[in-house]
């Protein structure tokens, strides 16, 4: 497995790297935004550790960029620990973040779980297919078609979507959402499931204001609407 870590601090990735080699992985250092996209392309990497603050090039864009051609997971290193600022780095299309000063263990553990967690589907279903094709879901290639063009989704949109679309008209809590995507140990805000949610939302609904497939259930948390086809081909 292929790590690209991207931080402006030589100690951070010194540190970083010498924990990831430990556990065999093979990595790659940039110390700014316009290496980090040179070496994306180059290397090919399974995750990237993003640096929230990056001297050139803003985080913002480099999540965008990546996320128009990959995805990969992405897990943001951030010293800003407010509500508002984890769920900005969220909405960028980060799959996890992990707060400055950190345990280098911790980052590691959390690297492991990502990865697991983009390489094994939640159900090994063939396909799903909703409303007459509209919406194809292959959680054995982690591919999801709408209208017959993929999208592209983050490991965390995908296990949202085969989660939901696995139980069709079944409430799901925010926290049972945590639980199952994120694993038992993640122990986060409740608001980060609406984050990904509202991102999902975003590539894959015609209207995110009038969803038609993840629908909100207030004050209980969320279900899939879209009707599975048992014939269509």
């Amino acid at each position: 497995m292929k790590i690209l870590i991207v931080d402006d601090e030589p100690k951070i990735l010194d540190i970083v790297e010498a924990y990831l080699t430990i556990k065999k992985f093979q990595v790659f250092r940039a110390f700014n935004g316009t290496e980090a996209m040179k070496k994306f392309e180059l290397v090919q990497p399974n995750l990237i550790v993003l640096d929230h603050m990056l001297p050139d090039i803003s985080d913002t864009v480099i999540c965008q960029k990546i996320r128009k051609i990959s995805d990969l997971p992405i897990i943001m290193l951030t010293a800003k620990s407010t509500e508002n600022n984890i769920l900005n780095v969220l909405q960028m299309g980060a799959d996890d973040y992990i707060v400055k000063p950190f345990s280098p263990k911790e980052l590691v553990s959390r690297v492991e779980t990502v990865l697991r967690r983009s390489a094994s589907p939640v159900v090994t279903e063939t396909k799903g297919s909703f409303d007459k094709g509209m919406l194809i879901n292959y959680p054995e290639n982690k591919q999801a078609f709408k209208n017959q063009n993929e999208v592209i989704l983050t490991p965390t949109e995908f296990e949202l979507l085969t989660l939901l679309a696995s139980y069709p008209k079944q409430i799901f809590s925010r926290e049972q959402l945590l639980k199952n995507v994120k694993g038992l140990e993640f122990n986060v805000l409740d608001r980060i499931i609406d984050s990904h949610i509202k991102n999902l939302r975003q590539k894959i609904e015609d209207n995110t204001r009038q969803p038609f497939f993840i629908l909100t259930v207030y004050g209980m948390g969320y279900r899939f609407g879209g009707e599975k086809d048992e014939s269509y081909n």
